[in-house]
């Protein structure tokens, strides 16, 4: 059979684990772990230094053990205030050098635990300044790698001409610029290099087939022609003419595999509704009803080339159909917010493991190469390179009964 629909495209691959219970708004950026790294070191630090600065003065605390004065029997007291419970009047000198003691042993704690309180304080205040600051030097530093991601993020939307050009001192992040700089000119000259070739390959391989064309045309239109001769030239037109879209299919199908530059509104209904009127008479002439509703479904991108997906899709869904009552059902429709093409239709059973197969260029089911005159085999190779040059994705899945339900997804 011909280019029938490829397997359902396997979904990217995650960046993260599925296994890991962390999911993936819980994993933090690395400006965020350099923030913790950079504060938690600061606060490790600070909880040493906080820790020696305690223990040497408790210390240095702890070994005045004795008051340097003590009273004498006739010396008098004077309370200025009741900061020491045990000193008091009427005591005698041993009683109250003991209660000295005892208020300067309680008055050491409380300077030490003053200290500690103080300390505690100070250091969760600089380590909101400490993590702050981190914040803002991360951000600084990783600014290159933001310049790089940016980018790589122009160049692969097709703009080659774009380039780092990072300034600054010469160490790893500006090398790796300079790489990638350097392999951004080679991408370049290569891209330019297969647009040359495609563009003289267009002309080298169309001019030739288009003079063969026109000159069987010629010799077919003889009415006084031999019957054998316009056989025989009926025979080699249909070979130029498959010669013909064998060539218009590679030249497309190297065209599409790229970015998509520019883009304008268009109307996935309206593209499905000129591909139906392009294959009507055929499903006229093979007994298939073509049906379905086409809601309005907008995106932006190539029109010429989404066209080119949808009378793909129908074209294989009309020719690869049931002998008897066969319909194609083609529908358009936003759905989750992104414009969705179907295009189902009745035919033959295909089995589930084959489906991998259908989107491969020259691929049919159950045939490795070309050999039908129903196409060249590269239409769903093709829709599926344009769906990925518009930044979507086309599925493939059998139905029930028979037959391919094809499902083009696009971002609106």
């Amino acid at each position: 059979m011909a280019a029938v629909p490829a397997p359902p495209e396997a979904p990217p691959k995650p960046t993260w684990d599925p296994r890991d219970p962390v999911q993936p708004w819980l994993r933090p950026t690395i400006r965020i772990r350099l923030t913790l790294l950079y504060g938690g070191m600061f606060l490790i630090a600070g909880i040493l230094l906080l820790s020696i600065i305690y223990l040497f003065t408790a210390q240095a605390l702890h070994n005045i053990s004795e008051l340097p004065f003590r009273l004498l029997p006739d010396s008098k007291i004077e309370l200025t205030d009741n900061s020491c419970e045990a000193l008091r009047a009427g005591l005698s000198a041993d009683q109250a050098n003991a209660a000295l003691k005892s208020c300067f042993a309680h008055q050491r704690e409380l300077a030490l635990d003053d200290l500690l309180r103080r300390s505690l304080f100070a250091l969760l205040g600089l380590s909101i300044i400490a993590f702050a600051f981190g914040y803002a030097m991360a951000g600084r530093v990783l600014s290159p790698l933001g310049r790089i991601t940016r980018t790589a993020r122009q160049v692969a939307g097709s703009d080659l001409t774009r380039r780092i050009e990072l300034d600054g001192p010469d160490d790893e992040l500006k090398e790796l610029a300079d790489t990638f700089d350097e392999m951004l000119d080679r991408l370049e000259r290569a891209f330019t290099a297969q647009q040359r070739f495609v563009a003289n390959a267009s002309h080298e391989l169309r001019t030739p087939l288009a003079i063969n064309r026109t000159l069987l045309e010629v010799h077919l239109s003889d009415p006084g022609a031999p019957v054998e001769l316009q056989q025989l030239g009926k025979t080699l037109l249909a070979t130029n003419e498959r010669s013909e879209q064998l060539v218009e299919g590679l030249l497309l199908l190297a065209r599409s595999d790229n970015q998509i530059v520019e883009r304008k509104p268009v109307d996935l209904a309206e593209v499905a509704s000129r591909a139906i009127d392009q294959v009507r008479s055929e499903a006229e002439a093979l007994g298939v009803e073509v049906r379905g509703e086409r809601g309005p479904a907008v995106v932006q991108g190539n029109g010429v080339l989404l066209e080119r997906i949808a009378l793909n899709l129908v074209q294989n869904a009309v020719r690869y159909n049931v002998a008897e009552n066969g319909w194609v059902e083609v529908s358009t429709e936003i759905r989750q917010g992104e414009a969705v093409l179907t295009v189902s239709n009745t035919g033959p059973v295909v089995p589930a493991y084959e489906v991998d197969n259908i989107f491969e260029p020259f691929r049919r089911l159950r045939q490795e190469r070309t050999g039908s005159d129903k196409g060249v085999g590269l239409g769903l190779s093709i829709a599926r390179s344009v769906a990925r040059a518009h930044g979507g994705r086309i599925i493939a899945e059998p139905r029930e009964g028979g037959g391919l339900v094809m499902r083009v997804t696009l971002p609106t």
